[in-house]
């Protein structure tokens, strides 16, 4: 699409959820005052930039600045789901094996008497993961397959 009808798009996505916009902002005057944006459980990304006079380097420095607690809290998530369906497998000796993140997904493998056992489990740790830090549910699909190429 052109230039004009994105930011058409971006006008009236804002217009419509005015919120979000005074979020994005907030994001940003923190990062100005810290230095840093942080993620949901505290992680920290130091923002070179945040203060240039140069309108490029400031504009992309502005983008970590939003970009950082959004896509650095769903890595958060994924870790905490990880580490705590890993211990969960060990603790209960199961034959599953965590071999495999691709962005948002884990990828399991399950021996297929413990399919159904394991499946939920998976569901369970990570939409838990979020627990206490995100107040809206997060909801996970599970799939089962026989190979990679199958999923």
């Amino acid at each position: 699409i052109s230039r004009t009808e994105a930011a058409e798009i971006i006008k009236t996505y804002f217009a419509r959820y005015p919120t979000i916009r005074g979020f994005l902002d907030g994001l940003v005057e923190n990062a100005k005052r810290t230095g840093f944006a942080e993620t949901l459980f505290g992680r920290r990304r130091y923002i070179d930039g945040i203060h240039s006079n140069n309108k490029m380097l400031l504009a992309a420095a502005e983008r970590m600045a939003v970009n950082a607690p959004i896509q650095g809290t769903a890595a958060d998530l994924i870790k905490i789901a990880m580490i705590s369906l890993h211990r969960a497998l060990q603790e209960g000796r199961f034959r599953a094996k965590l071999i495999l993140q691709v962005h948002d997904e884990l990828v399991v493998d399950v021996p297929e008497d413990e399919v159904e056992v394991v499946s939920r489990m998976v569901k369970d740790h990570m939409e838990g993961a979020g627990v206490g830090k995100i107040h809206v549910p997060l909801t996970v699909e599970t799939g089962v397959a026989k190979n990679w190429l199958e999923v």
